[in-house]
């Protein structure tokens, strides 16, 4: 589904190794009929989680009411909006996720039967989660121990939150299978899958040399605008991201295991500007290269 380019959010997540953050939002003694969430849309996956008060949230133009315990899953590229429904208080937390989060998952076969058609848009889960339904009622602890993950920021909690995201997307995807005379075979919809799994393993080997997105459009025989397209949904990063995503995480990785300099490692992972590879690893791995050495 397109959207007007002017109601599109920029949503930026504060570490691209770990493509999630947590949004609080808190309406105080708001009269009915208030917008609590303004019109937007974003490219990430939401888990909109009612905490007190109840509201009305539009998505792609349908209306989801929810109460307190409720929770909206709102797909990547969705348009929505929110109302309250009464004079009051209204708290709702909000999930962001960024399909980018199952890229080491590319390869794997099972990741790519159940889970992979939410995450490109051939499927959806419900929109509607409760703790009432039967179904959904296994789902909420995690959902509830991520928030809890992400607002207190305990040791290591990226990696918790991280397995328990891929833990609640594979459930959801159990629950909700569809029936096997209705799901269509994987080719017919990214026919270009393997071509693709070809060029991204040359990448994640060969992150170091330079590659235009025309030269890797070239690779699986598509023009630039296309290859674009279907690479963001298969990896849920355009190309030149998950160019860098290899270089910063080679860089890390070099900054822990050995002493060479930051201009060393920067040229070492394609980077010929050590002033720009710095600013480009605090985007993706959240720290400075100087802090990640400190530990």
């Amino acid at each position: 589904m397109t959207h007007p380019k002017e109601l599109w959010e920029n949503t930026l997540l504060e570490n691209s190794a770990y493509p999630f953050q947590l949004f609080q939002n808190r309406c105080t003694s708001v009269p009915a009929g208030e917008c609590v969430l303004y019109l937007h849309w974003h490219e990430h996956f939401e888990f909109l989680v009612m905490k007190r008060g109840n509201a009305v949230f539009h998505i792609d133009s349908r209306p989801y009411v929810l109460q307190e315990g409720e929770v909206a899953l709102i797909p990547g590229g969705s348009l929505h909006v929110g109302y309250s429904l009464a004079k009051g208080d209204v708290h709702y937390d909000c999930v962001v996720v960024n399909a980018s989060l199952f890229r080491e998952w590319l390869h794997d076969p099972l990741h790519i039967q159940f889970v992979a058609p939410y995450l490109e848009g051939r499927r959806q889960f419900p929109v509607k989660l409760s703790e009432r339904e039967e179904t959904d009622s296994s789902c909420m602890p995690l959902l509830h121990d991520i928030i809890g993950e992400l607002a207190a920021k305990p040791p290591a909690y990226p990696l918790i939150v991280k397995s328990k995201l891929h833990l609640l997307f594979s459930l959801l995807a159990r629950l909700h299978m569809p029936d096997p005379q209705e799901f269509r075979p994987e080719a017919v919809y990214f026919p270009n899958r393997e071509r693709f799994k070809e060029l991204i393993q040359y990448v994640d080997a060969n992150f170091a040399e330079k590659m235009t997105v025309e030269q890797a459009a070239g690779q699986v025989n598509l023009n630039p605008y296309y290859f674009c397209k279907l690479f963001k949904r298969l990896t849920g990063l355009t190309f030149i991201e998950y160019v860098n995503t290899c270089r910063m995480k080679e860089a890390r990785r070099l900054l822990l295991a050995t002493n060479d300099s930051v201009t060393d490692i920067a040229a070492k992972v394609g980077c010929e500007n050590p002033n720009y590879f710095t600013k480009m690893y605090k985007r993706y791995i959240g720290l400075t290269p100087s802090q990640t050495r400190k530990g």
